[in-house]
């Protein structure tokens, strides 16, 4: 069977968990040879363990710009071209209200999900813009589309971010660059158990009476993405489960 990724470079950043997780293992099918990046470099190793593609790892934080310049701009000839670029490092810290919110946890939430995006994207867009070719992929959130009480600093990291896609497809449309977004409702991840620092019971009542997306599902859908006919591209897709409506409205059975 052809693998419609086969001879393609793909970058996942936030790799080492989650989806990140997810999309390489799905890439990997698909014949897609791979650059892993994220901060555990254990988890990475077993990742790779686990793919049957050529795969390089990149350990560095997407917050620690010198870093990110640094591991990228280091990177093997044999992976020096990224086709694919799958921005989905980040992260969610608490859940107060904006006049008992922790400073340190906004800074993180701005330095990952903002800040290390677009570090990322303009390490590894002079490639991609000196071939004329290449598709960047941003990991959004429902977050980015409407805000919900006690998020406020969080979702404007997504509102960021899905104004920064817009305005990269924009600037990259002439350089015959695709940029997409997709943009996940609740999907059961490590995401809870960072946000409430670790207190698991916290984190799952947040998927208590309803069935959240896997991220394996948010992976199938940035294949979906990745490998469309030349001329389409799925710029802006919200990904929710079925009993999600919004930020804060989902039916949960008792």
């Amino acid at each position: 069977m052809t693998k419609a990724l086969k001879g393609k470079m793909a970058m996942i950043t936030g790799a080492s968990s989650g989806i990140g997780w997810a999309t390489a293992e799905v890439l990997g099918t698909q014949g897609a040879s791979l650059i892993l990046c994220g901060r555990r470099k254990d988890r990475l190793k077993e990742l790779q363990s686990k793919l049957d593609t050529p795969t390089h790892l990149l350990v560095f934080d997407v917050g620690d710009k010198s870093a990110v310049f640094e591991k990228i701009n280091s990177l093997p000839k044999a992976f020096s071209s990224i086709d694919i670029l799958i921005n989905n490092a980040g992260n969610a810290h608490g859940l107060k209200p904006v006049h008992k919110a922790d400073l340190e946890d906004w800074d993180a939430m701005i330095d990952s999900n903002v800040k290390g995006l677009m570090y990322v994207t303009k390490a590894v867009l002079p490639s991609m813009v000196s071939r004329k070719t290449g598709h960047i992929v941003n990991l959004g959130s429902i977050a980015g589309k409407e805000v919900y009480p006690h998020g406020s600093v969080y979702c404007s990291s997504k509102y960021a971010i899905d104004a920064f896609t817009q305005g990269l497809r924009l600037d990259l449309n002439s350089l015959n660059i695709k940029v997409s977004a997709i943009n996940p409702g609740m999907v059961e991840t490590e995401f809870s158990d960072v946000r409430f620092k670790g207190d698991k019971d916290k984190a799952t009542q947040v998927y208590k009476g309803l069935i959240p997306l896997l991220a394996k599902d948010v992976a199938n859908v940035i294949l979906y993405m990745v490998q469309a006919p030349e001329h389409v591209n799925l710029a802006d897709v919200l990904l929710l489960p079925k009993a999600q409506a919004n930020t804060y409205v989902a039916h949960r059975k008792p």
